[in-house]
């Protein structure tokens, strides 16, 4: 269940930084309301992560929601902002999400 709440942490780390990269291309009421997603998003991630943190390793659990984050963050940034996706970019982000996975395997929970 605690790798459940990691992964969705995750997701809304994505969604954190995702509104952000809104909140810039924005101004006025459009951009505050960006920045309440962001606050949302934040708060949400921090408490399942903290919740997961409670029975799953903190290294472990700190390095899959910054991946997932991270992974999530790429791809938005490829499908909704247009950013380019090159072969080295693709590359090191199918790295990291291996690097997800190994450890969501070699984890002891």
């Amino acid at each position: 269940m605690n790798w459940i709440l990691l992964i969705i942490a995750g997701l809304f780390e994505t969604g954190f930084a995702s509104c952000l990269g809104k909140m810039k291309e924005t101004t006025g009421t459009t951009a505050t309301l960006w920045g309440a997603g962001f606050f949302v998003c934040l708060i949400i991630s921090m408490l399942l992560l903290y919740k997961a943190t409670l029975t799953l390793p903190i290294g472990t659990a700190y390095a899959v929601w910054t991946g997932i984050g991270a992974v999530g963050t790429v791809l938005v940034g490829i499908f909704i902002f247009k950013e380019p996706a090159t072969f080295w970019r693709i590359f090191f982000l199918f790295t990291l999400i291996g690097s997800i996975a190994g450890l969501k395997f070699v984890s002891s929970h």
